[in-house]
C-alpha cells in the first residue's frame, strides 16, 4: 500500500542512488542551477532598488529611519558574495541553507520594520503585501529540482509569519482587544484577523508542499535524463558518436536482423608486421602502442567525417557517409586517407625520435553500396556495415604488400571522388587490371602513397 502511495505521488522512478559518475554529472547540474538562482536574487534585488528609488514615498520624510535602503544593500551584498562563490563551485549544504535562512530572515526583518518606518502598532505590518514576496523565493529554490531547499523556504517563511503574528500580539498596548472577527475592522484598523494570519501560513505551506511534491517528481526525472545521458556518453565511447544517436533516438527498440542500404566509402587500416611485434614486445608496450596508433588515427578519421565501425586488433575499419548520408563519401575517404598518411609519418617520426622502431601502416579504401545494421541477438547487439566495398578495402590494404605500396584504392573510388570534389596531393599511379587475392575479375587499381 505505502509503494502503491508513493508511486501515485512521485510516479515511477530509478533508483533512489544513482551510481557515482550520474551523481556527479547531477552535482553539476545543481551548480548550474545555484548560480542561476543567485543571479535570478541578483537581479531581484536590483528591480527592487530600481522601485524603490523611483517610486514616491509615502512615510514621512524626516523621518530618519530608512530601513529599505539598508536591507537592499545587505541583500544585494550577499547575492554577490554567493554568486561569486558559486562561480567557484563553493556550494556547501551549510552555506545554501544559510543562504535560504538569510533570504527570508532579510525578508521577514524588512517587513517588520515597517510599522517602524510607518509610526503605526506593529499589527500594521501584517498587512503589507511585501509577505507576497515570499512565493518568489520559495519558487526560486525550485530551480535547483531539490524537494529540501524548497521546504527549508518554505517552512522558515511560515514560522517568520507566525513570529511576526506573535510578536503583534505581544506588544500591542490591549493584548486583549487586539484580536478582531470582524474582517472589515480588521481591514481598516490595527486589529488582528488570527484567521487571515493564518490562511496566510497555510497559504505559504501548501505551496511549499505542492512545489515540493513536484519537485520530487521531476527529480526522478532528472535522474533518470541524467542517466541517459551518461549512458549516451559512455556509448560515443564504444560506438561512433552517429551510432550513439542513431541508438539513443531510435523510434523503435532497435532488433537485430534489421538493415538499411547505403553507398558508403570503407577505409581499413592495418600495422605491417605486427604479428611479430605482438610476440617479441610485453603485454603493456603492446597495448600502449595500440593505444596510440589508435588515438592518431582515429582523431583524423572524425575530423574528417567518418565513423568507426570497429577495431580489429592492429587494424581499424572506418565507414563514411552509413550513419551520416553524404554526397562526398569518397571523397572525404581519401582525404582522411591523405590525413592519415601524413599522420603516420609524424607518428614513424616521433617512434624514430624517441629510439623506437618505426611502424608502417597500409591504408585502402574502396566504395559501393553496403547494408547497414544491428547483428547479434536481443542480448548481445552490433552495429556493423556488410557488402563488397568492406570486403574489397580489406584485400586491397593487403594488396599493399603485392604492389609495394602504403595506400591504395580502386579507380572507380578514385573517379568518384573527383568528381566529388577530391584533387589528390600526389598524382596517383594507375594499375589497370591487377590480379587481387580473393577477388575473381582483374581490378584497376590506384596507388595514392
Amino acid at each position: 500500500m505505502l509503494e502503491r502511495l508513493q508511486r501515485l505521488l512521485l510516479g515511477a522512478g530509478v533508483e533512489s542512488t544513482p551510481p557515482e559518475r550520474v551523481a556527479r554529472l547531477i552535482a553539476e547540474r545543481e551548480i548550474e542551477s545555484e548560480r542561476l538562482i543567485a543571479a535570478a536574487q541578483l537581479l531581484i534585488g536590483c528591480v527592487w532598488t530600481a522601485l524603490y528609488i523611483l517610486a514616491p514615498k509615502t512615510f514621512a520624510v524626516e523621518r530618519t529611519f530608512a530601513p529599505v535602503p539598508v536591507a537592499l544593500v545587505l541583500y544585494i551584498g550577499f547575492s554577490l558574495l554567493r554568486l561569486m562563490l558559486l562561480r567557484r563551485a563553493f556550494a556547501p549544504p551549510w552555506f545554501l541553507a544559510l543562504s535560504v535562512f538569510f533570504d527570508m530572515a532579510l525578508l521577514m526583518g524588512l517587513i517588520w520594520s515597517f510599522h517602524l518606518q510607518y509610526g503605526q502598532p506593529a499589527a500594521f505590518y501584517l498587512k503589507a503585501p511585501t509577505l507576497l514576496y515570499v512565493f518568489i523565493f520559495v519558487a526560486l529554490r525550485g530551480l535547483r529540482f531539490s524537494a529540501g531547499y524548497v521546504l527549508l523556504a518554505g517552512g522558515t517563511a511560515a514560522l517568520g509569519w507566525l513570529a511576526l503574528l506573535q510578536y503583534a500580539l505581544l506588544t500591542s498596548e490591549a493584548p486583549g482587544m487586539s484580536i478582531t472577527n470582524d474582517y472589515v475592522a480588521y481591514m481598516t484598523s490595527a486589529k488582528v484577523l488570527i484567521g487571515a494570519e493564518f490562511d496566510k501560513i497555510i497559504a505559504i505551506l501548501l505551496t511549499t508542499a505542492i512545489l515540493a511534491l513536484a519537485l520530487m517528481r521531476a527529480r526522478r526525472l532528472l535522474v533518470a535524463a541524467v542517466s541517459e545521458e551518461a549512458a549516451h556518453r559512455d556509448l560515443e565511447r564504444f560506438f561512433a558518436p552517429e551510432i550513439a544517436n542513431h541508438i539513443t533516438h531510435a523510434e523503435d527498440r532497435i532488433l537485430p536482423g534489421r538493415g538499411e542500404m547505403r553507398e558508403a566509402a570503407v577505409l581499413v587500416t592495418d600495422i605491417r608486421g605486427f604479428t611479430r611485434l605482438a610476440m617479441t614486445s610485453d603485454p603493456d608496450q603492446l597495448m600502449a602502442i595500440l593505444a596510440e596508433y589508435q588515438r592518431r588515427m582515429v582523431s583524423v578519421i572524425q575530423a574528417h567525417g567518418g565513423s568507426i565501425d570497429k577495431f580489429l586488433g592492429d587494424g581499424i575499419l572506418a565507414t563514411f557517409g552509413v550513419s551520416d548520408a553524404s554526397e562526398t563519401t569518397a571523397a572525404d575517404a581519401l582525404y582522411s586517407l591523405e590525413a592519415l598518411l601524413q599522420e603516420a609519418e609524424d607518428w614513424r617520426a616521433a617512434r624514430r625520435a624517441r629510439g623506437l622502431t618505426p611502424l608502417e601502416i597500409g591504408f585502402a579504401v574502396a566504395v559501393g553500396p553496403v547494408v547497414f545494421g544491428a547483428v547479434g541477438d536481443d542480448s548481445r547487439l552490433e552495429f556493423t556495415v556488410i557488402g563488397e566495398p568492406v570486403n574489397l578495402a580489406a584485400k586491397l590494404e593487403k594488396q599493399n604488400k603485392v604492389e609495394g605500396a602504403r595506400a591504395m584504392t580502386t579507380a572507380e573510388t578514385l573517379a568518384r571522388a573527383e568528381a566529388e570534389g577530391f584533387r589528390p596531393a600526389l598524382p596517383p599511379e594507375h594499375l589497370p587490371a591487377r590480379t587481387v587475392e580473393g577477388v575473381e575479375s582483374p581490378v584497376d587499381l590506384v596507388v595514392l602513397a
